[in-house]
């Protein structure tokens, strides 16, 4: 059982830059690769960002290639999401995600074993 909870979200202007972050529970962070995804009203969970269980491989979507930057800090198990150059259609609920099987990440939602609550992010133009 791993509890995750989410922070970081807020309004900022187009352009600007958020970083959000994940704290999670437990002895055993890196046992779990981690994951960032956002939801908007109306559509599909789509997956932003993930890691693997050591953080020595990353993968984006290719709608946030070049702007967001996923990292961890097992020793403090924390996850994290620097996000740059944010958009409007940034806009979402962005939810951390942890599954079991850390050496690879997954973009399917279905692949992870626990959620946090979300954080909302509000990109104005």
């Amino acid at each position: 059982q791993v509890q995750l909870v989410e922070s970081g979200g807020g309004l900022v202007q187009a352009g600007g830059s958020l970083r959000l972050s994940c704290a999670a529970s437990g002895r055993t962070f890196s046992a779990y690769a981690m994951g960032w995804f956002r939801q908007a009203p109306g559509k599909e969970r789509e997956f932003v960002a993930g890691i693997t269980g050591s953080g020595a491989s990353t993968f984006n979507a290719d709608s946030v290639k070049g702007r967001f930057t996923i990292s961890r800090d097992n020793a403090k198990n924390m996850v994290y999401l620097q996000m740059n150059s944010l958009k409007p259609e940034d806009t979402a609920v962005y939810y951390c995600a942890g599954k079991r099987q850390s050496l690879y990440s997954s973009m399917n939602p279905r692949d992870y074993d626990y959620w946090g609550q979300g954080t909302q992010v509000t990109v104005s133009s």
